[in-house]
């Protein structure tokens, strides 16, 4: 029989047993419910190891690319290491700040670098300490392309952990930090298209999402619409008009919603990006989408998009939800 290794200690499963009961049977705390595989309320991760293709059925790709698995139909013929998904975050890992500067007005950009080996993918986020506060932001950076990790940091009127990263934090500080999290990076699939849509410092995990697929030879169609008030509230615009000058699939629309059409600079769209992503590409059946930024967008986007055609599977979406200033 195969074993099951959970935080550092070996567990032998006894004949058909499930991960889950080999690990209830040795007094190890798992939520569960339904012992079918229907509620996924038994969901972990396999830090080492394949989970049995069966285990992870009706999951989202990025979740079995991340090696999420239903530990009640988990019989494995392989030793699995294991985590609960709230154990695989909670690490916490001393990043050094080796770059600071500001992209705009109001978004810094910090480039870290590890101590120890920090594995993630490109769109996911990390969580930054400051005494008791946390907050999220989303990486930039791609694995095996940048040496650093990087962020965008939009400083917010108020907020404590934003203008203590704009004002404070120095090149040579240390911040202590958990992740990486979430579910919004690219997979490898069949699909027709690409699309990215964004607003603010939303950029930042779309800069690496394209990135990133790109570097795996992505070459069906690549549509990216990111959007803010005025033009200098827009923030690597050249480096997007390079990726779509050496990537023929790539196209690029930096769109502004407070200006008058008569002061419209040339190549920019006038109105939301949202907007501008649907006139491109009406029908999203077999499309990848992607939308970070304002809460309200990413959701009136993520609805628009299923009603033409996306599957809520290739919807992936982390709107950004402005915490409290204390």
């Amino acid at each position: 029989m195969s074993k099951v290794v959970y935080q550092g200690r070996s567990y032998e499963r006894l004949d058909d047993e499930s991960v889950l009961r080999c690990l209830l049977r040795n007094e190890i705390r798992v939520p569960y419910s339904c012992e079918s595989g229907a509620c996924q309320a038994c969901t972990m991760q396999a830090i080492k190891g394949t989970p049995p293709p069966g285990s992870q059925d009706d999951l989202k790709e990025t979740q079995k690319s991340l090696g999420y698995f239903k530990a009640c139909v988990c019989r494995p013929d392989e030793d699995l290491e294991v985590a609960l998904l709230d154990d695989a975050h909670n690490h916490k890992y001393q990043m050094e700040v080796v770059e600071r500067s500001f992209l705009n007005d109001e978004i810094l950009r910090l480039r870290l670098k590890c101590s120890e080996s920090f594995e993630y993918r490109a769109g996911q986020f990390i969580n930054i300490f400051k005494g008791d506060l946390i907050r999220s932001y989303s990486l930039a950076s791609v694995p095996d392309v940048d040496e650093m990790l990087e962020l965008h940091i939009k400083r917010v009127p108020g907020g404590v952990v934003s203008n203590w990263l704009c004002d404070d934090v120095q090149t040579g500080d240390r911040l202590t930090i958990t992740g990486p999290m979430g579910e919004c990076f690219y997979h490898e699939t069949n699909g027709d298209g690409l699309l990215a849509v964004g607003t603010g410092s939303g950029l930042a995990p779309l800069w690496g999402i394209v990135r990133d697929a790109l570097g795996r030879g992505y070459d069906r169609p690549i549509i990216v619409c990111h959007g803010a008030m005025k033009p200098e509230n827009l923030y690597y615009v050249d480096e997007l008009r390079q990726l779509v000058e050496t990537h023929e699939n790539v196209s690029y629309f930096p769109c502004l919603s407070d200006v008058a059409e008569g002061d419209l600079p040339a190549g920019m769209s006038l109105g939301f990006p949202n907007d501008i992503a649907f006139a491109q590409q009406p029908s999203l059946a077999k499309w990848q989408v992607f939308l970070c930024g304002n809460p309200e967008m990413v959701n009136n986007t993520k609805r628009k998009a299923f009603l033409v055609g996306a599957s809520l599977k290739n919807i992936h979406a982390d709107p950004f939800v402005m915490a409290s200033p204390s």
